[in-house]
């Protein structure tokens, strides 16, 4: 089974990795042992592939640390579900191949530890036995979160998502 690690509003990419853990300050670390390393130890330690991040307004608040959302993406966070994402983090969540949704009504119904499971391509999420609809991502995000990211959707076609390729 999935976990549901919950967080307040407000979490700033500095809770998310602290400066100091920064791949430039730690080259051979991976960043994703530091998710959470101060903020909230016990996901630090316990947090497995394929868990989700439920969280309330401005989720990614701080600074441009596109580090911070590389530290959950190598965690294997399945997706974080918000009232609302930082714009700075919604775009370097995009660009990593990072699903993120926006549901207000969804993060009030759930709770910290719930156990899930996520259908995340059928746009299902099950709690406690009860079925959620999910958000449906736009077609460009949802191509470039498919394909990994940016990078990796541009390696794959040549162009982004809409754009034709130059003759």
């Amino acid at each position: 089974m999935t976990r549901i690690w919950k967080f307040g509003s407000d979490v700033d990419t500095d809770q998310i990795v602290p400066g100091r853990y920064a791949p430039y300050m730690r080259p051979v670390e991976d960043v994703g042992t530091a998710a959470f390393i101060e903020a909230h130890p016990e996901f630090n330690k316990n947090a497995c592939p394929g868990d989700i991040i439920v969280a309330g307004e401005n989720f990614g608040c701080g600074s441009s640390r596109e580090y911070a959302v590389l530290a959950l993406k190598n965690r294997a966070v399945a997706v974080i579900i918000a009232h609302s994402f930082a714009r700075i983090f919604y775009r370097n969540a995009v660009n990593l191949g990072m699903a993120l949704i926006e549901a207000p009504d969804l993060v009030d119904n759930l709770q910290d530890g719930d156990d899930c499971q996520l259908d995340l391509p059928s746009g299902r999420l099950t709690v406690n036995g009860q079925i959620f609809d999910l958000p449906v991502f736009s077609p460009f995000t949802e191509a470039i979160v498919t394909a990994g990211g940016v990078i990796p959707y541009i390696q794959k076609f040549g162009v982004l998502p809409g754009e034709k390729p130059e003759d």
